[in-house]
């Protein structure tokens, strides 16, 4: 499983998500703010907003919020103007580093993101220098407790998706090429598999296996990173070994 993937199953059991909550939905708001200004504000026409909104409700985000978000978006309400920047760098023990951010000022969000890189005896890199590394796929969570594993499996395996990974231990996790990822998921939400939550990763082609003190160090860069203000997302090409993993978790 993904070092990612994996660091998400961590977070889940020590209650971090719970912790985060209002710093997810912001992330959340500057998403759909986001595709509204890009795609218009009709979830319907406007498949990364129907994404980001679908997302938002199953976060439990109130109603209003995510109407505000898309009016802002369409220009309707004021608000500040964000923008996409994608930064690259490697992090401590030469791992691969990708953080997805959304700013209205890049010179502070470069300045973050600098620190954090510095702190951990890290780097930011050249544009394209770790992007070649990942590839973009669709990844759809679905809940274990809401459906079987051969029932998934096989809707899976009709609307086209590539792979399903049935290790994580309380969600099954559905992966779909990037350009079918939409047609996967109206395709299992047709079939009426619960779908948690939905988007766009970037999955590395290959992984570095860490010890369990290089493992400790790499995640507190990797929380550090995620909790900086204007990050959406991180993703890195590490590998955490099942024996390491069963003494983080511990």
């Amino acid at each position: 499983m993904s070092g990612h993937s994996k660091w998400a199953t961590i977070k889940r059991k020590k209650g971090a998500l719970d912790a985060a909550r209002g710093r997810m939905f912001t992330r959340l708001i500057r998403e759909i703010t986001i595709a509204a200004r890009q795609g218009g504000g009709d979830p319907a026409g406007n498949p990364r907003l129907r994404t980001a909104v679908s997302t938002a409700k199953a976060a439990n985000m109130p109603k209003d919020n995510i109407e505000r978000a898309i009016k802002k978006g369409t220009g309707e309400l004021e608000g500040a103007v964000f923008e996409e920047i994608l930064y690259e760098g490697y992090g401590p023990y030469g791992v691969a580093v990708l953080a997805e951010t959304v700013t209205d000022n890049r010179n502070r969000t470069a300045s973050e993101v600098r620190h954090v890189f510095t702190k951990y005896g890290g780097n930011l890199a050249a544009v394209g220098s770790v992007a070649w590394m990942f590839e973009q796929k669709g990844i759809i969570y679905v809940e274990r407790a809401r459906v079987t594993e051969d029932a998934l499996l096989e809707a899976a395996m009709e609307v086209g998706a590539e792979d399903v990974n049935t290790e994580m231990e309380d969600r099954y996790q559905v992966i779909t090429s990037g350009a079918d990822f939409l047609s996967v998921l109206s395709g299992l939400e047709q079939k009426g598999i619960p779908v948690a939550e939905a988007a766009i990763e970037r999955l590395a082609k290959t992984t570095k296996a860490l010890t369990e003190g290089e493992a400790e160090k790499f995640l507190k860069f990797f929380e550090t990173l995620e909790e900086q203000d204007d990050v959406q997302k991180v993703f890195a090409n590490f590998e955490i070994p099942d024996e390491v993993m069963e003494k983080l978790g511990s």
